[in-house]
């Protein structure tokens, strides 16, 4: 199991002192697994957010193998040492792979966002998807949990993480060996689906 990750800041007389904090919280797909340590999603948008010269610190609370029972049990204590202005809450994938019931996701994401939005942070949700063997009405119900927290929320929604990655052809050469992890080949593109939908909730 991979430790929280605490991605390294650029010096302050360098870039300047970061006006907010961004909080990532979300498992294996956001905590690097399986890849150089740089190359995730969350690293690569925080040398975008340098490039951009915006002043936010970055810190990547993601653990492999977490579910949204663990990140709402983590999720207080970051609140409150970091205290972020801006929440991602990447979470509910190995909720799935456990088949545990989806009310619970939901419940736990919910809660994630409401605790987020209490502590003043912006919040975002990314979505994410399951295999078809897991049935299309399984499927299509775990996808929606993610648009219906949102909207109850009053969140900001990355509908699918994998967009572009694992729905097209020949999309098992972006993954590692074991068919779940994306290779650092396709983090990029991970990035373009968040990038759009985080930006307008960042300050300048």
């Amino acid at each position: 199991m991979l430790a929280a990750i605490a991605l390294p800041s650029v010096p302050a007389a360098a870039q300047g002192q970061p006006r907010s904090t961004l909080l990532v919280l979300g498992d294996s797909l956001s905590a690097e697994y399986g890849l150089a340590r740089g190359t995730g999603w969350v690293a690569l948008l925080e040398a975008r957010m340098l490039r951009e010269q915006r002043l936010v610190k970055v810190v990547n609370a993601s653990i492999s193998g977490d579910t949204t029972a663990g990140g709402r049990s983590r999720l207080p204590a970051l609140l409150a040492l970091h205290r972020p202005q801006t929440v991602v809450i990447e979470l509910g994938g190995n909720d799935a792979l456990r088949g545990l019931p989806l009310p619970t996701t939901q419940a736990n994401l919910a809660a994630m966002a409401g605790a987020a939005q209490a502590a003043g942070a912006r919040v975002l949700i990314v979505g994410m998807a399951v295999p078809p063997n897991y049935g299309r009405q399984y499927g299509e119900d775990f996808q929606r949990l993610f648009r219906t927290v949102a909207r109850a929320q009053h969140a900001a929604l990355v509908p699918f993480l994998l967009a572009g990655v694992a729905d097209v052809p020949n999309a098992d050469a972006l993954f590692q060996p074991d068919r779940i992890h994306p290779k650092a080949e396709a983090h990029p593109r991970m990035l373009d689906n968040v990038w759009p939908v985080l930006k307008p909730l960042l300050p300048r």
